[in-house]
């Protein structure tokens, strides 16, 4: 059942694409974000229809339970037999969503502005690098959901881990490499160094620990803008709740959360306690500088308006360590897992202010 159901959205999303039923504006950064919550979902499904014996996520951390050697070796049915439709069809799904993208992308976005021959661009100064950890927050957890896909399909864990690290590596380079041939954009070497190296966090741990004991997290809460940059803010980061949620480097925090009792494995520590570190950007109306033209040619200057970078420390859950025999609450946990839990928090701004946040998210 589950087969057919992957065989099934897999041919509805591509159908979508082809027949422009997507919306008109889709930007790359929401693009990456909704195949995110894809694979997420499909990553969830195939949890559940998995034997309990299969896999759990993240096995192998000293304070967690131990896991039987053989959830690393190929799935088999309860027949015996393994599944060998499984590769091909998970292939297929990562080729649907790629292609797909490929094609909304290009006909959506790129097409609404010149082409060029191939050329880099270098944006590393841009949004204070808000946009990179985007690249690194997206890349680590499309390699997480793409891994658990790939497992499922019956291949090695090993295998499976590899492949979805480069899958989602891939997945990325598509949308840079069209970049590269935009006049208004190009091919970004530090975009691509981010996803590498979110891909990497997640393919190192899991190779070298068979645990994430450091995972990459996002919290968003909605930047308070004044009434007169409203106007600013639906062009630049857009005009729905999701969208912006998805887009506004004013409003997103990314995390790097360290599991405690998987570092000390001797303590009395709770095996779902994390520490996180964090970093955000505000006061950003602009890629470099808060200035700008409209497409009614008036200019705009706010730099009275600072750029803040802010960096915080803050206790935080990892729920894929928060036991249970549920497979449904294990496919809502590894699922959430990408967000930081809201918790106090500790904060030092480029100002050099020390501020104490009761609730922060």
């Amino acid at each position: 059942m589950i087969d057919k159901l992957l065989t099934g959205l897999t041919r509805i999303f591509v159908q979508q694409l082809l027949s422009g039923i997507l919306c008109k504006k889709i930007l790359t950064d929401l693009l990456r974000k909704i195949h995110i919550s894809c694979l997420l979902m499909m990553a969830g499904l195939s949890t559940l229809a998995q034997d309990a014996a299969f896999y759990e996520p993240y096995p192998g951390a000293a304070a967690m339970k131990k896991v039987d050697a053989s959830v690393y070796k190929p799935y088999h049915s309860p027949s015996g037999n393994t599944h060998k439709t499984r590769p091909w069809l998970v292939a297929g799904l990562h080729a649907a969503f790629w292609t797909g993208s490929y094609i909304a992308l290009d006909k959506t976005w790129y097409s609404n502005y010149p082409r060029s021959s191939f050329h880099f661009f270098n944006d590393n100064s841009e949004w204070e690098q808000m946009d990179k950890m985007g690249h690194v927050w997206t890349a680590y957890n499309l390699g997480r959901a793409s891994a658990e896909l790939w497992s499922w399909s019956g291949i090695s864990r090993k295998r499976s881990v590899v492949y979805g690290g480069l899958s989602a590596i891939a997945y990325q380079s598509i949308i840079e490499i069209q970049d590269g041939f935009s006049a208004e954009w190009g091919f970004s070497w530090g975009d691509m160094t981010a996803n590498i190296a979110g891909a990497a966090a997640y393919v190192s741990q899991e190779l070298g620990w068979k645990d994430q004991r450091i995972q990459i997290k996002m919290s968003y809460w909605p930047y308070g803008y004044s009434p007169d940059l409203i106007a600013r803010r639906n062009q630049l980061f857009g005009t729905g709740p999701i969208e912006r949620t998805l887009k506004d480097y004013n409003s997103q925090t990314y995390w790097v959360s360290a599991n405690l009792k998987s570092f000390f494995s001797k303590s009395n520590l709770p095996a779902w306690l994390n520490v996180s570190l964090g970093y955000s950007a505000d006061g950003m109306l602009g890629g470099v500088e808060n200035k700008w033209t409209d497409k009614q040619g008036n200019y705009f200057d706010r730099t009275n308006i600072p750029r803040v970078r802010r960096f915080f420390i803050s206790p935080d859950i990892d729920l894929t360590k928060i036991k249970t025999r549920s497979k449904l609450l294990k496919t809502i946990f590894f699922t959430l897992n990408i967000l930081k839990i809201p918790a106090p928090a500790i904060e030092l701004n480029s100002k050099g202010k020390l501020t104490g946040h009761i609730f922060y998210y």
